[in-house]
């Protein structure tokens, strides 16, 4: 009897597990059914995969080319694309003025993984008028007048920089580890006020903990939101040193800027910074902006976080990014030519740093930056085109109400109309390479953004090319930064056009090792770029 009721409890069992796997089965299927065919979304052009499940984004985002796949599916489907259930994805000029400059819709969730010691800062802040309420408090800082008041300290860096090209002449250099350096002493100066040492800690081989951290702060921010907050303390007694240094990576960057702000907080108080010497930099703006009566609700943690998030801003960035262009310069002795042509006609000596403001006037310099960094004299807007830092999805989502509080039922782009909560977004590597914009879209010309000649017609072919260029973002939230950014991207290139011919070794950094890959900023596939400087003949 015992028997037979253990065999009936057996079948039950298997027959109940084979039920709940059936019931499984229909349900998947019913719900892709329903998301190719019945969503609001499924009249909008895409594969079927991506309408089921959004493991294909998330399949080419682990591989690093989610760039490359996306821009696939715009060449396959068209400037607006179901790119998952509830993802959208757009490659048009007038839908992203929609989205991120007129509507300008809410950022979605996914910004919260670069959350600092817990608390919001400009990137992770999800609504416009909380953003904008941050972007009060640094937004004079970066305007261009205050920024070229750091010439003088950024040529310091530069010089530095020089210094080192010329002791390691005989050998290669690493240079998105050397360029990491310098613009860690960059960002020292301009947010935190404090002495350059990075590269003085580069040339002696000491680990400069600045530099350490922001490298592995973007990994630590993916790993950090995707595992159990319990099971991520576990993984901090990994007894392997590289991993150790990621884990602790955030607790590092917070400290460092913490201690400054305790220190410049003390200081203040005491009335013993009523003057800096040379131009403020951010944090110590941002602590005046605090102790002001109208602006409390700036908190230690809110300045914290927000100089934290320059930091990594305006390192990482920034290191491939020139990365990327002293490689392309050590592949194109034309381009090398023209630069040299024409910066040697500002009379500058060797191991002299050339002016900004002469540099601005240069137009092969700023042609080769369009096709990295675009200057406009109108409205001196700015772009990266083929090696823009951050050239991943911008994602957005479509609000349940108006800012007005009204309930919105639907947001029209494109023709197409899109429900509460679809994720919209854009991606400048697309914007950047669209060929009816720019014609032989991969191929890096610098030559594109020169007239050739007065008429009206290329006239409005550059602008059309500006106005698709995006690498800082685009609308209020976009990057901060740009304008120092610009200038010390003129600065550090017209200096080492100036004063070394770049070589790069075919068996260390070649086609293959600077290929690009995507995760959420753009890097070389091999991480490093070793290039040669030898020294020009005075």
């Amino acid at each position: 009897m015992i028997r037979l009721l253990l065999l009936g409890s057996t079948d039950s069992s298997v027959l109940i597990a084979r039920v709940l796997c059936l019931l499984v089965i229909v349900w998947t299927g019913a719900l892709g059914i329903h998301r190719i065919f019945f969503s609001r979304l499924s009249m909008i052009p895409g594969p079927w995969y991506t309408a089921v499940s959004d493991l294909w984004i998330l399949f080419w985002g682990a591989r690093f080319k989610q760039n490359s796949a996306v821009h696939d599916l715009f060449r396959r489907y068209g400037p607006i694309v179901r790119a998952g259930p509830r993802r959208v994805i757009l490659c048009d000029l007038e839908a992203v003025r929609t989205a991120y400059c007129i509507r300008k819709l809410d950022k979605s969730r996914f910004y919260k993984a670069l959350l600092v010691d817990g608390h919001d800062h400009s990137i992770t802040a999800v609504t416009e008028t909380e953003h904008k309420a941050r972007r009060k408090t640094y937004s004079s800082h970066y305007a261009l007048h205050e920024i070229s008041q750091f010439q003088l300290r950024i040529n310091s860096c530069v010089a530095k920089l020089v210094e080192v090209g010329c002791l390691y002449m005989p050998a290669s250099i690493e240079c998105m580890h050397l360029l990491r350096h310098v613009f860690a002493d960059i960002v020292r100066v301009t947010v935190l006020g404090t002495s350059p040492v990075a590269v003085d800690c580069w040339q002696s081989a000491v680990p400069d903990p600045l530099c350490s951290a922001v490298r592995d702060f973007p990994n630590w921010a993916i790993l950090h939101s995707l595992l159990h907050p319990l099971f991520w303390k576990t993984t901090g007694y990994i007894p392997v040193p590289r991993w150790q240094k990621l884990y602790s990576s955030h607790d590092v960057l917070v400290s460092i800027v913490r201690e400054r702000l305790t220190q410049l907080r003390r200081d203040a108080q005491s009335n013993s910074i009523t003057t800096f010497d040379g131009p403020e930099p951010l944090m110590l703006s941002m602590i005046r902006r605090a102790m002001s009566s109208h602006t409390e609700y700036l908190s230690d943690n809110d300045v914290v976080a927000e100089c934290t998030s320059h930091l990594v801003g305006g390192m990482e960035t920034s290191t491939t990014t020139l990365s990327f262009m002293l490689w392309k310069l050590s592949q194109r002795t034309d381009i090398v030519i023209k630069l040299r042509n024409e910066l040697e006609k500002l009379g500058c000596s060797q191991r002299s740093i050339p002016h900004h403001a002469d540099l601005m006037k240069r137009p092969y310099l700023n042609a080769f930056l369009n096709e990295g960094i675009l200057i406009t004299a109108a409205v001196y807007s700015s772009g990266l085109r083929i090696y823009g830092g951050v050239s991943s999805l911008l994602e957005r989502v479509v609000p349940h109400q108006t800012t007005c509080g009204k309930k919105l039922d639907e947001l029209e782009l494109m023709g197409f109309l899109l429900p509460p909560g679809t994720i919209v977004g854009t991606q400048a590597w697309s914007m950047h390479r669209n060929a009816e914009v720019f014609p032989c879209p991969d191929e890096f010309d610098p030559d594109r953004w020169l007239p050739s000649g007065d008429d009206d017609h290329e006239k409005e072919r550059i602008a059309r090319m500006t106005r698709y260029l995006m690498p800082f973002g685009a609308g209020s939230r976009a990057c901060p930064g740009r304008y120092q950014a610009q200038m010390v991207f003129r600065i550090l290139l017209a200096t080492l056009v100036l004063n070394f011919d770049i070589v790069a070794d075919p068996s260390e950094t070649n086609a293959k090792t600077m290929a690009l890959r995507d995760a959420f900023a753009t890097r070389p596939a091999s991480e490093e770029c070793c290039l040669r400087f030898v020294p020009r003949c005075p």
